[in-house]
Order: structure tokens, then C-alpha cells, then sequence
């Protein structure tokens, strides 16, 4: 069993990796297209870094939910909303931070009027209450029926209230209504937020898959027919995701119910992969650089974009300190491209290096 916890901790600290890389080039204008997410319909390798996330979150459930709802609903609600209350703030802050900016010379507070509400750690706190409270109220059977009335709403609630276009979807719509475009992501040209309100409905699926691929592997004693079963499903839903797209297009920005097959059909044969290696052969000598992620993974993600901005925000120069560091240091060492990838590997590593000190130091920050 404690392999099989460590399958999962691998799993998280590859996807905290890869988070970190994809969040941080030397520069946007010169980076890898598979660095990028699709432009709008379509797949890359980076559109699989948040759904798995919330894939991995699902899996750490599996662990811990039965041990929360053991004391009772009174705690185990106290429990979720106090967590999903934290991690929800977190991310509102982030978005908030550094709270100022320059402006005539003095520095002025950044509006709350102007924050965005929704984001990453938003939706994984969303993600991470419903699914809870699905589970322990409806279990797991009716956390299926959710999951198949979810995605086929959502898409009716698309296709009869809108289009598939960046300008034209429901969920834009819904979010502009409640939120207000001043609450919005501006980073597609309009006010569109990928982590809206409506979109969080189908994430919270990627969760409950999670926590079912996890339950499955704690109760196979078995792991050959663990793992058998887990590429079936996994293909399965990818045969789905893939037809499904041919009428409701795979979309990471719109978190379309056809992308929720595929990266969760992905994500089953990672963890199926991960399970051989560690489980069956026993291949542990390269984990422990993930383990590291995976132990302290809120933390150091937030560490990854705080400091990062804080990095953005100190001037050398006529740039940033950040800006400085990949004009002058990478991108002559390795050119645009290759410079910029490596800028974003360094600064991954230098994350794994606090990450590193706090395991050495048993330190270990939970919400």
C-alpha cells in the first residue's frame, strides 16, 4: 500500500514539475509550441498539466476521505470547507499580489474591483468540496451518475446557450453575468476566464475519477490486473474523448467534456505506468526528485509564482530582475528557444532545492 501511496506522490510532483516549467519560460514569445497550450480547440502536452492535477487530487482523496468522514459529518464538513475556504483565499491573492503598483510616481493598491475571482487553486478548491461532498453523501455510485449527468449537461448547456467560440460560449457568458468582466482573465484578448464557473463543472470529474483510479488500486491485491483494468478504462475513455470530439471538440480553455475523457484516459495510464514501475519492478532509485514535489506541493507551487513576480517586480535596469536574467544569462548561452526552456528548468530547480530543505527538515506545509 505504501507503494501505491508513493505511485501517487510520483504522480503529483511530475505534475508539479511540469507545472512549473510551463508557467515560467524566459519568454512567451519564444517558446516550444508543446509548451503552450492549444490556441483553443485542440491538445498539447501542456493542456494535460492541470487536469491531472485535479486528477492527483482525486487520488489523494481515496486516502483520506474515509478517514475524515469517520468522525462524523459535522467534522468532515468542517474539515472541507475550511479547506476548500484556504486554498480558494490563497489563490485570490496570488492573483491580488504584490496588492500595488506604480502609478505617477507612487505607489498605488491594486482594486479589489479589478482582482480576479476564479484561477487554478480556485477551481482546484471547488473541485476538491464537490467532490467531497458528492462522495460522502452519494458514494460512488453516485458520484458516476454525477459524473455522466455532469458532461452531457455541460455540453447541452454549450451547444443550446451558445457556440464553441472564444466569444460566443455560455461559459463566458455566465461568468460575465456573476462575476463581472473586471473579475475576469484578460489573457485571450477578451474577458474570458479557463477557470470560470460554469468550466469548474466538468473539473470536478477529473476529481472523481481521481478518487475512483485510487480507490481501485487499494482494493486489486492483484496489481497485473490492477494495471490491466486501469488501461482498459483508460482506453475506453479515450476512444470516447476521441469520438466525442468530433461534435463537441476537445478544448482545454473551455474544459469541454470530451477534454475531460481524454485527460483523464491519459492520466489512467500514467498512474497504471507509474504502478508498474514502482509496484511490480520495483524501480524506486529515481522517485524521490518527485517525491519531493509531491510532498510539499501547495506550497511550492504558490513559491513558484510568488517569487517569481516579486523577481518581476525588482528593477535592474530598464527590466526586471527576471527579465535581466534571461536577456543576458540564457538567451546568449542557448538562444531563444533553448534559452527560454532552460530559464524555465532553472527556476524549477531552484524550487526544488526549497522543496528539498523542507523534506530533509521534516517540514511539511498542509492546509
Amino acid at each position: 500500500m505504501n507503494n501505491r501511496y508513493l505511485s501517487i506522490d510520483v504522480m503529483r510532483g511530475l505534475t508539479v514539475t511540469l507545472m512549473i516549467i510551463v508557467n515560467t519560460p524566459g519568454d512567451w514569445g519564444t517558446t516550444f509550441a508543446p509548451l503552450l497550450h492549444a490556441q483553443w480547440h485542440g491538445f498539447t502536452p501542456t493542456d494535460l498539466v492541470f487536469p491531472t492535477f485535479m486528477f492527483v487530487v482525486g487520488n489523494a482523496m481515496s486516502f483520506s476521505l474515509e478517514k475524515y468522514a469517520a468522525k462524523g459529518s459535522g467534522e468532515f464538513l468542517r474539515k472541507v470547507f475550511k479547506r476548500t475556504v484556504i486554498i480558494f483565499l490563497l489563490g485570490f491573492l496570488m492573483y491580488w499580489f504584490p496588492f500595488f503598483h506604480s502609478e505617477n510616481g507612487s505607489m498605488v493598491f491594486n482594486p479589489l474591483g479589478e482582482t480576479r475571482v476564479m484561477g487554478v487553486l480556485q477551481r482546484i478548491a471547488l473541485g476538491y468540496c464537490f467532490a467531497s461532498l458528492i462522495l460522502f453523501y452519494w458514494k460512488e455510485k453516485g458520484a458516476l451518475w454525477f459524473s455522466a449527468v455532469a458532461l452531457f449537461g455541460y455540453w447541452a448547456v454549450l451547444y443550446f446557450f451558445g457556440d464553441y467560440s472564444l466569444e460566443g460560449n455560455a461559459a463566458l457568458r455566465l461568468d460575465a453575468l456573476i462575476l463581472g468582466t473586471n473579475h475576469m482573465y484578460h489573457g485571450e484578448g477578451i474577458a474570458f476566464d479557463p477557470e470560470g464557473i460554469l468550466s469548474t463543472l466538468p473539473a470536478i470529474v477529473n476529481v472523481l475519477v481521481g478518487y475512483l483510479a485510487g480507490k481501485f488500486i487499494q482494493r486489486k491485491g492483484n496489481l497485473f490486473e490492477a494495471i490491466g483494468t486501469l488501461m482498459v478504462y483508460g482506453a475506453f475513455l479515450l476512444l470516447a474523448a476521441l469520438t466525442w470530439d468530433l461534435v463537441f471538440p476537445i478544448n482545454k480553455k473551455l474544459w469541454t467534456s470530451s477534454f475531460v475523457l481524454y485527460t483523464t484516459g491519459i492520466d489512467l495510464f500514467i498512474l497504471s505506468t507509474l504502478i508498474f514501475l514502482i509496484d511490480i519492478l520495483q524501480k524506486k532509485r529515481w522517485t524521490y526528485f518527485f517525491e519531493v514535489f509531491g510532498r510539499n506541493t501547495l506550497f511550492i507551487y504558490l513559491l513558484s509564482e510568488v517569487a517569481l513576480i516579486v523577481l518581476y517586480i525588482i528593477p535592474a535596469g530598464e527590466v526586471s530582475v527576471a527579465r535581466w536574467a534571461f536577456v543576458n544569462i540564457f538567451r546568449p548561452m542557448a538562444g531563444p528557444y533553448v534559452g527560454s526552456l532552460l530559464y524555465a528548468i532553472t527556476w524549477m530547480l531552484v524550487c526544488w532545492v526549497v522543496g528539498y530543505i523542507l523534506d530533509k527538515r521534516k517540514v511539511y506545509i498542509k492546509v
